[in-house]
């Protein structure tokens, strides 16, 4: 008589069953962070397009600045607006001080830009957190799942061994009922474990080409910033 895997998981012990029901929490938690983060890496880099295209188009920074609030997915827009942000209250300072700051010093007037920067870095990393989100958690499963799936084979091999000596016989159709469903542990911790693994190492690849893209539009930006400012000197 042929057993379905759902007959091998109702007739498993009280241990096999909570073991595939914490695999089952892990499966279906990590493929909905899978589609919530393919949803939106798809909508940050369409945003990102169109804030680009923006941005370049754009004839000031107030301009840029207004386009970027209609692109809240947007590590780019972010960073800008977080920029921008703090350049405007660095002009804020330097504009009630204007009679100082016409004398001032090339580098003194470049060194200004150190808190323009930190901003942007700081920026840079939220938007890089912010992205990252839920991501340990496939880690986590990839690494654990497997394990848990082979605990739960373990004991249900020794369930097996156990029957075994009560009944007095090792005979094939005692053991492999209890073997096969004994297995189904490890079969159910590798697939809740691979997909993990896979879109883990995806996401973390698309994380680090965002964060590469970030730091080419900051380092733009901060040059259309310093020529800004020579173009006065």
């Amino acid at each position: 008589m042929q057993l379905s895997i759902s007959d091998m998981i109702m007739h498993a012990g009280p241990m096999g069953q909570m073991v595939m029901l914490t695999l089952l929490f892990f499966s279906i938690a990590s493929w909905s962070i899978i589609f919530m983060k393919i949803r939106l890496f798809k909508k940050a880099a369409r945003e990102t397009d169109d804030f680009l295209e923006s941005f370049w188009s754009s004839k000031t920074l107030n301009d840029a600045d207004d386009a970027a609030k209609s692109f809240p997915l947007s590590p780019e827009a972010a960073v800008f607006s977080a920029g921008f942000s703090e350049l405007q209250k660095i002009n804020k300072i330097r504009n009630r001080s204007e009679d100082d700051t016409r004398n001032e010093p090339l580098e003194m007037q470049l060194a200004t830009m150190d808190n323009l920067k930190r901003a942007i870095r700081k920026a840079e990393s939220q938007e890089l957190s912010d992205l990252g989100k839920s991501l340990p958690f496939l880690a986590t499963t990839g690494s654990a799942a497997p394990f848990i799936g082979l605990f739960g084979t373990v004991w249900g091999i020794m369930a097996s061994f156990h029957d075994i000596g009560v009944r007095g016989s090792a005979s094939l159709a005692v053991v492999a009922p209890g073997i096969s469903e004994a297995l189904v542990a490890t079969a159910a911790g590798l697939a809740a474990a691979i997909p993990a693994v896979i879109a883990y190492n995806y996401f973390a690849n698309q994380l680090n080409q965002i964060e590469n893209e970030m730091q080419n539009f900051s380092t733009d930006f901060l040059n259309l910033v310093e020529r800004d400012l020579l173009s006065r000197v």
